[in-house]
């Protein structure tokens, strides 16, 4: 899995990395994650949680919405495309 992959590459560098993330509804202002990189190394540890926070966020299958009116509003649902856009399609 995702986090077995990050477990490795922290073991590899004499760290340990922990997470956990929230399930269910998140309102505003609550937090929804935390992680640590444990290490004797404190340069390692910095690096680490840096890049760890920035897959994560890249690959976490989080669908963000709004609740309003006790609904759930994704963000594709009330997205729209910008002029320009997209993924680029080459000549075929």
């Amino acid at each position: 899995s995702w986090f077995d992959a990050w477990q490795a590459k922290a073991t590899v560098a004499g760290a340990l990395v922990k997470m956990a993330h929230s399930r269910g509804d998140v309102l505003l202002h609550e937090s929804s994650y935390i992680a640590a990189v444990f290490s004797p190394k404190r340069r390692v540890a910095l690096e680490m949680i840096d890049i760890f926070v920035e897959d994560f966020k890249a690959s976490a299958p989080i669908w963000k919405y709004d609740l309003k009116n006790g609904e759930r509003l994704y963000a594709e649902d009330r997205s729209t495309p910008i002029k320009g856009s997209g993924l680029l399609k080459g000549d075929s």
